[in-house]
């Protein structure tokens, strides 16, 4: 690899650190200021909150916030909840 490429490779990597390191911050500040207003009325464990950090720092922020999303939709009135954590990275996912 070129030296440019491999500036835009590392450029990239620091935009996606930044990203996941503000969006994991927003969701503990939700945590820890909107969430006890609101009350312990999650159905699943972890809380969707907590969820959406592991989805997020296990899988990045794309396939997190896709992880994230689905598990949101599931959270109604409708679904039992239960025990659902996060899936682990397949071996591909881990190296990328």
């Amino acid at each position: 690899m070129s030296e440019q490429s491999v500036q835009i490779v590392e450029n990239t990597e620091q935009q996606k650190s930044i990203l996941l390191r503000l969006t994991v911050r927003v969701i503990k500040w939700y945590q820890k200021l909107i969430s006890p207003m609101l009350g312990p009325h999650c159905r699943f464990y972890p809380t969707c909150s907590q969820y959406a950090v592991e989805a997020l720092t296990t899988h990045g922020v794309l396939k997190g916030f896709g992880y994230t999303f689905l598990r949101i939709c599931k959270c109604h009135p409708l679904h039992p909840g239960g025990v659902d954590f996060v899936p682990p990275c397949k071996p591909q996912e881990e190296s990328s």
